[in-house]
């Protein structure tokens, strides 16, 4: 290409550049150490005026705005959580996100204290947030923990929440499924309840109206 062709061609190249959006010229993926709070700060004031709850899948990051979901991955086990932002955080060199007891929990990094992680955004704050998916059901929540084609897949599913302390219940579905399902939780309990479901190997439950 002359320089000749890239002058002419030039203003055409800046107002493309101006087209696109800053969303996606943006990282939206970010690798790192995590870390984890909890204890002393149940029940303080969140830097977004939220209550801390270590029993929430919550987090601290430095930039992003409260509201935002990112999906969280250990590097070390490739285990993975989605949280919400609603802190501000952490404030020690190298670390990129301070994550709540439970994505802690759920990510088998409590021990350690910290894990390399990669953080990737999911969606805005203008977005339900993880807590909100929640729908008020006179106070009372249903768990699917998942729909399998297999009776027998089901049945080890079953046993596995029953050795976790856990009340699962099996539901015929359409198409020969069945469901696996904790019924009657009461809706202040279901942050503990899918705490407790990550933390045993099952990550992303649907939560739905007590029927």
């Amino acid at each position: 290409m002359t320089r000749k062709t890239l002058f002419y061609r030039l203003p055409i190249l800046i107002f493309l550049a101006l087209l696109i959006p800053a969303e996606t010229a943006a990282a939206l993926t970010e690798t790192g150490l995590a870390s984890w709070y909890g204890g002393k700060f149940q029940g303080r004031q969140t830097a977004s005026g939220e209550i801390f709850d270590t029993a929430k899948l919550t987090a601290a990051h430095k930039t992003l705005a409260f509201g935002t979901l990112v999906k969280v991955v250990n590097l070390d086990n490739q285990k993975e959580i989605t949280v919400r932002i609603n802190d501000r955080g952490p404030f020690v060199e190298g670390r990129i996100i301070d994550l709540s007891q439970a994505a802690a929990l759920a990510l088998e990094m409590v021990g350690s204290g910290v894990a390399r992680v990669t953080i990737e955004v999911l969606s805005g704050p203008e977005s339900p947030g993880l807590e909100h998916r929640i729908v008020p059901g006179e106070g009372r929540v249903i768990i699917q923990i998942g729909s399998y084609g297999s009776p027998e897949n089901a049945a080890e599913v079953l046993e596995k929440l029953k050795s976790a302390g856990m009340d699962p219940r099996l539901e015929e579905a359409a198409g020969g499924l069945t469901r696996v399902v904790l019924k009657n939780i009461p809706e202040e309990e279901t942050q503990g309840y899918l705490a407790k479901l990550a933390q045993t190997g099952f990550p992303s439950p649907l939560v739905r109206r007590n029927q």
